[in-house]
């Protein structure tokens, strides 16, 4: 299958829909999923159009992990999550939805199971405020 430049990450890249953003560069954009698994739930997407990791041009690899190690440092230091659990899907047997390639990055604590992404959205105020503990985070 091409490529859909109307999913929701290529709208997002492009400023049509909203995101609390908490890392962007010329290559990577890094946000908070608007469902999620855990506390602190962020998605780090390549700017170039992958619909997933199997039909990505390898020069987008390379700052799209680099990137993804960045924040699984900085989610785990902002939450003080025990772990940090990185998931990448291919292919709707994968469980992917979103048809641009994408890395999740969730948090972890000893003894809290993850939710169902399935389930309800995320009150903007919490996702503003678990962005602003990334952020802070990342600067140091």
């Amino acid at each position: 299958m091409s490529y859909d430049d109307t999913n929701i990450f290529a709208k997002l890249l492009r400023g049509e829909i909203p995101s609390h953003r908490v890392y962007e560069d010329d290559a990577v954009i890094a946000f908070m999923d608007v469902m999620p698994q855990g506390v602190g739930h962020t998605l780090v997407v390549p700017r170039a159009p992958s619909r997933n990791l199997l039909d990505a041009d390898p020069a987008t690899l390379a700052p799209l992990f680099a990137v993804t190690q960045k924040i699984a440092h900085a989610v785990k230091k902002a939450f003080a999550a025990d772990g940090v659990t990185v998931m990448q899907f291919n292919e709707p047997a994968s469980g992917q939805t979103v048809y641009h390639l994408h890395v999740h990055v969730v948090p972890r604590f000893e003894g809290v199971p993850l939710k169902p992404h399935t389930g309800g959205m995320e009150k903007p105020e919490v996702l503003a405020a678990n962005a602003e503990k990334i952020k802070a985070a990342l600067a140091g």
